[in-house]
């Protein structure tokens, strides 16, 4: 067992799996690094930060302090800035130099041992300036040690000469650093910035330009009309289009509309019922187009400053190639049949979940294989479904095996599940996660949800708050109206750096297959579903005029494009949410009304200082949502009434700035 060090250095933060696995961050993103640091005795100590480069080059040290007194806990923000594989070490060391002036500020004033005082401080002086380059103060410290040896003055006067600004910047920039003990190097992972922030969008291309007419076969949509859409999707300020799958769909069980297990001739099947005939995982479902097609339809998303993020459902029909070609890869019962997926009380007759253990070398090969099919044809991004119906390490043999090469490719985990295993598929890899946030709806529900999400496990799970899913309507929404959408859209954009819609939400689409489901009605998953974008924007029936200013608050917002700074303030009615998020001198305010049905008054007690701002201090605010002007301090009056005014988001850029750097 290796020996603690001479200055103990404990409990460093962030820390994944013990330090196995890397923390996370983005270029640029600030995070907090803390330790516990202390000694024997009464001699000070003091901490910094090093972060390592991906070239192995440490970087200058950040200092830390103690984040209160007397807890020993010790911490400082640091930013790296490029993307790659990064190192972070604290060290702690013992501090002369504020021994000394403690000592001295006691003893001197006293009288007690002058001159014996004196010459310790002149000889530590004398030893700290051979540290710092004769640019950067060392005659300042120099002079000090002079003053401190000259007898003819007084007291007073020698040890001011010791104290001076100049003195105080050269030895804060160049420390004398005796008994220096350094925490092990840990990694740090630095991605690219979608895989923190980004807003997202989900379509169905076989619904864009779709031909649905009674009494006829259904015309799919393709490629090139689904093309059509991808401008008014930019206007809205989204950054990734989402795919689902877009395969050839097997025929064998295929779902009808509504999940119904008779299907008709002219059904077009569930997207994730992938392969048939025609192709299993690296083929395109031919009424969608080629994959020429599918070439301009990614260079159509770039050229509008979108990427297209691909499902990649690691899932089989009964028609799918593998089935034959590979029956290794799936459970046979004693019958010789193979189990469709279940998920109870769901069944998927027309699914094949993959069996893993028999060969899951060959299984890792052609996953990797698969996505870098679609990595050459331009996708970067892909969601990937269910991942905790799999083994954990087998995605962790994928992920690193693709980024071991492309670093940029980001993974998105579909895993609603229970918490552990969506603490592990992050810490394993998966760039970021599907949330509970659908199913946090209540003020208490929320503030304890991002209350954890922005914590400890900041460092390795970054959330996607997508507001709907094709299989994902809840009940908020089908009771809440219009309202419900609007404050989710306000929660979901403003809390999360990443969130995302499913088409149809602008529209408000609320109608569940039947009373307590939180399936839709007619879904999208079974049948095509065209929709008339141009008359719902005529006719006012969409709050896309709401994404679009959520979507510009976050570009020009810092404060909206991080998690980890986040305060929830006291609101003296629940259910009404207010919270700010910080980024260096960036500062939002959100004020929700969580009550789609009512109009709710509440007195918002702001923490002033989190906000940059002093107890009696009042402030001119403009609302970016309506406009309008206030002027705010530390008790407010609001009220919010729901289809008129959802919530406030106000911008705070306090001055001086407090500390931090945005995350941008």
């Amino acid at each position: 067992m290796k020996l603690i060090g001479r200055i103990p250095v404990l409990d460093v933060s962030p820390l994944v799996d013990g330090g196995r696995r890397p923390a996370k961050a983005v270029s640029g993103e600030t995070f907090q690094v803390t330790a516990t640091v202390f000694r024997e005795g009464h001699d000070a100590v003091a901490a910094n930060v090093v972060l390592t480069d991906p070239a192995g080059r440490p970087g200058p040290f950040t200092p830390m302090s103690e984040l209160a007194p007397g807890t020993d806990r010790w911490g400082a923000e640091v930013t790296p800035t490029e993307e790659g594989a990064w190192t972070y070490t604290v060290e702690a060391w013992s501090d002369p130099v504020a021994t000394w002036r403690h000592t001295a500020g006691v003893k001197i004033p006293a009288g007690i041992d002058t001159e014996l005082v004196f010459a310790e401080g002149a000889a530590l002086y004398e030893r700290a300036a051979e540290g710092v380059p004769k640019r950067e103060g060392r005659e300042s410290v120099l002079d000090a040690a002079d003053a401190l040896r000259d007898t003819s003055r007084p007291a007073a006067a020698r040890l001011a000469a010791a104290l001076t600004p100049d003195v105080d910047e050269a030895l804060a920039k160049h420390p004398l650093r005796d008994l220096l003990t350094q925490s092990r190097a840990l990694p740090l992972r630095v991605e690219r910035r979608r895989a923190l922030y980004g807003s997202w969008y989900e379509m169905f291309p076989r619904s864009e330009g779709a031909v649905v007419e009674p009494g006829k076969p259904p015309v799919s949509g393709t490629f090139a009309t689904a093309a059509e859409r991808l401008p008014a999707i930019a206007a809205m300020g989204f950054d990734v289009v989402y795919l689902p799958p877009i395969h050839p769909i097997g025929t064998t069980f295929r779902k009808g509309p509504n999940n119904t297990l008779s299907a008709g001739p002219h059904d077009v099947g569930v997207p994730w019922a992938i392969g048939s005939a025609d192709g299993g995982h690296d083929a395109v479902h031919p009424d969608l187009g080629t994959i020429e097609d599918f070439d301009r339809f990614v260079e159509t998303a770039r050229d509008l400053r979108m990427e297209i993020a691909l499902d990649f459902a690691l899932q089989c029909s009964p028609d799918h190639p593998w089935v034959t070609r590979k029956p290794d890869w799936f459970h046979h019962r004693p019958d010789g049949t193979i189990a469709y997926a279940e998920n109870p009380p769901k069944k998927y007759q027309d699914i094949y979940p993959i069996a893993f253990d028999a060969d899951m070398r060959g299984l890792v090969r052609e996953t990797v294989r698969i996505l870098r099919y679609w990595m050459e044809h331009g996708v970067r991004v892909f969601r990937v479904d269910n991942p905790h119906t799999k083994p954990v390490v087998f995605w962790e043999k994928v992920i690193r095996t693709v980024n071991r090469t492309d670093p940029d490719v980001i993974f998105l985990a579909e895993a609603f599940t229970r918490p552990a295993m969506m603490r592990t598929l992050a810490a394993v890899g998966f760039q970021q996660s599907y949330t509970y946030f659908t199913w946090r709806n209540s003020k208490q529900e929320l503030t304890e949800y991002l209350t954890e999400l922005s914590g400890e496990t900041s460092a390795y799970m970054r959330p996607n708050f997508f507001v709907n899913t094709p299989d994902i309507l809840h009940g908020y929404l089908q009771h809440g109206g219009r309202p419900a959408f609007e404050v989710r859209a306000v929660l979901a954009a403003t809390m999360s750096p990443s969130w995302g819609v499913y088409a149809g939400f602008e529209l408000c689409e609320g109608t569940p297959a039947h009373p307590g489901s939180e399936e839709y009605m007619d879904s999208e998953k079974y049948q095509l579903r065209p929709r008339d974008w141009e008359a719902a924007e005529r006719e006012g029936r969409t709050i896309a005029p709401l994404i679009t200013t959520l979507n510009r608050l976050r570009r020009r917002h810092p404060a909206l494009q991080q998690l980890r700074d986040v305060h929830f303030h006291h609101t003296d009615n629940d259910s009404v949410l207010a919270f700010s998020k910080r980024a260096g001198s960036n500062i939002v305010l959100v004020v929700v009304n969580l009550d789609p049905h009512h109009t709710q008054e509440a007195t918002v007690s702001l923490d002033m200082p989190r906000l940059g701002l002093a107890w009696h201090e009042t402030v001119p605010v403009r609302d970016e949502l309506t406009g309008d002007t206030y002027h705010w301090g530390r008790a407010n009056y609001v009220r919010l009434d729901p289809g008129v005014t959802p919530a406030h988001i106000v911008a705070l850029r306090p001055s001086p700035p407090i500390g931090g750097s945005p995350t941008s």
